[in-house]
């Protein structure tokens, strides 16, 4: 019972879990000018691998109701910075669904609910990010 108590404990000491996810502190571009957000096309089971593969930043104030071909459907994990928030759509023109996701990391859209049945991995056609 005890170790049940101490592992229910630890579980709710933990604000999130952010993964391999950079911190959204962290979120700048070389030339230390401000990132938005941060999309990947890759997430995994295991949280450590998340914020895998292809990246891409959006800048502040970025409207994108249509997304990249190469990029729509396919983000898995998302990091928006400080004093920002980004809504998504599930499909183009920013039509369907939607949610805003504030400041942090979310390293698996897998539980991020999308209506009854989905989920938001691999269901973002539209983006808009501001801060």
């Amino acid at each position: 019972m005890f170790s049940l108590c101490s592992l229910l404990l630890a579980l709710v000491a933990i604000p999130y879990i952010q993964g391999a996810c950079p911190k959204p502190t962290d979120l700048k571009n070389p030339d230390g000018t401000l990132t938005c957000a941060k999309v990947y096309d890759k997430s995994d089971p295991y949280y450590e691998n998340c914020c895998g593969g292809a990246e891409l930043s959006i800048a502040p104030d970025t409207d994108l109701p249509f997304l990249p071909s190469s990029w729509s459907n396919v983000i898995s994990s998302l990091v928006v910075a400080p004093r920002c928030e980004v809504t998504v759509w599930s499909r183009q023109g920013k039509a369907g669904k939607t949610r805003k996701f504030k400041t942090g990391a979310y390293p698996r859209l897998e539980e991020f609910r999308r209506g009854i049945f989905g989920h938001w991995s691999n269901a973002i056609s539209a983006i808009y990010c501001r801060c």
